[in-house]
């Protein structure tokens, strides 16, 4: 089909490849024209096919897919990147989409993600698995001058977060604030948001390891 979507796959694991290729070509506009065992091979491809769209790994041997993409980017390529990984770390997001990919998928959603995040980036778009939305709202925060980190909580929320790491309970912050326990639950609740904490214990962890900026 002359309108199709030529796909590149770079990936060291043969069966996670073949699994991939099978869904992606169960869409018949998309087609998998190559595939790759290190980034080296990568990128000699794509210099070789230029194909529409690369999804590439981020730990590869030879050359990792980072560096995969800054070389496509540096070398004014006419691919779109999009990063097939396991990481989920907010650092490695952003030094993924920093060196110009436009996608961002995890290894465990790519069965369900893999099509429509191609064709997201295919209109234009850029297309990020689900389960790092608020990696990317921190990346947006960050880009448009916004307020980050405990810099972002208002004054009752610093104190909270303090006596949080004082190892007061709730209880005993409400009695400190003069407030109700609910409201204090509250405070923590939109303290997690702001932060993006997520877990039983993260809010405690958080405090005790910025409690030092919570002094000023």
């Amino acid at each position: 089909m002359a309108d199709e979507i030529q796909i590149l796959i770079a990936d060291d694991h043969p069966i996670w490849r073949q699994g991939l290729r099978q869904v992606i070509e169960s869409d018949v506009t998309l087609k998998v024209v190559a595939e790759a065992g290190d980034g080296q091979q990568a990128l000699e491809q794509i210099q070789q096919l230029t194909p529409r769209i690369v999804l590439l790994d981020i730990d590869m041997p030879r050359l990792d897919g980072l560096k995969v993409a800054l070389a496509i980017r540096e070398q004014k390529l006419p691919v779109d990147v999009i990063f097939l990984t396991v990481h989920r770390e907010e650092s490695i997001l952003n030094k993924a989409l920093d060196s110009g990919a436009r996608g961002y998928i995890l290894k465990d959603c790519a069965i369900t993600d893999v099509v429509t995040g191609i064709k997201t980036v295919i209109s234009g778009e850029h297309y990020t698995s689900p389960a790092m939305t608020s990696y990317l709202i921190n990346r947006r925060g960050r880009a448009n001058g916004q307020k980050q980190g405990v810099e972002c909580l208002t004054p009752t929320e610093r104190s909270i977060l303090k006596m949080i790491a004082d190892y007061k309970t709730t209880n005993d912050i409400a009695a400190a604030l003069y407030v109700s326990p609910r409201t204090v639950e509250t405070h923590r609740a939109n303290i997690c948001q702001k932060l993006s904490l997520h877990g039983s214990h993260s809010l405690m962890k958080y405090a005790l390891a910025h409690s030092a900026e919570l002094d000023h």
